[in-house]
């Protein structure tokens, strides 16, 4: 699978533009500046909407994209902690509140990849001290999280990727 990550918006956002071949893309979070993330999916046919959280620099542009592709979002309130196949893509999605209540990852197991959101960034969590925020969560979450393979690649909405076993070994959260 091609991760296409295009940096938006004045918080440095990671939109994420998934494809499997040149015809059919899935987009993660897209926090603001939608021309940049048109012209990332040209003719592509976008097969859906994965949101992370609805913070305002994950969804900035979120109607834009939605209404430009008639394409359908997947996001905490419209989902189950269950497997999901939408077109070629086949991914598990999973609640980690902490962050946010309405945090989900979505983790694509046969790439061994999962986007996570404000979730987990490198060497850090993201804050719990926002509206729906809760560090006792974080932590459940990061238990719940630390029980994958750990050879995970971690793609976060701000920053670099990491992996879930750079993570045990360096962030201080765990």
């Amino acid at each position: 699978m091609k991760v296409n990550k295009i940096v938006v918006g004045y918080l440095s956002e990671n939109c994420y533009v998934l494809s499997v071949d040149d015809s059919k893309c899935l987009v993660i979070d897209p926090g603001d500046d939608a021309d940049k993330i048109i012209e990332e999916i040209g003719d592509k046919e976008v097969l859906g909407i994965l949101i992370t959280h609805r913070h305002n620099d994950h969804i900035g542009a979120l109607e834009e994209i939605k209404n430009r592709y008639n394409a359908p979002i997947y996001e905490f309130e419209t989902l189950e902690e269950k497997e999901y196949e939408v077109g070629p893509f086949t991914f598990d999605v999973i609640f980690n509140p902490g962050h946010a209540a309405d945090a989900v990852s979505f983790y694509f197991k046969s790439f061994n990849i999962m986007f996570v959101g404000d979730f987990i960034f490198k060497e850090s969590i993201g804050r719990c001290d926002l509206a729906g925020g809760n560090y006792q969560a974080m932590q459940k979450s990061i238990e719940k999280l630390k029980k994958n393979k750990e050879d995970i690649i971690l793609y976060p909405g701000h920053g670099d990727k990491t992996s879930l076993s750079y993570e045990k070994e360096h962030n201080p959260y765990f």
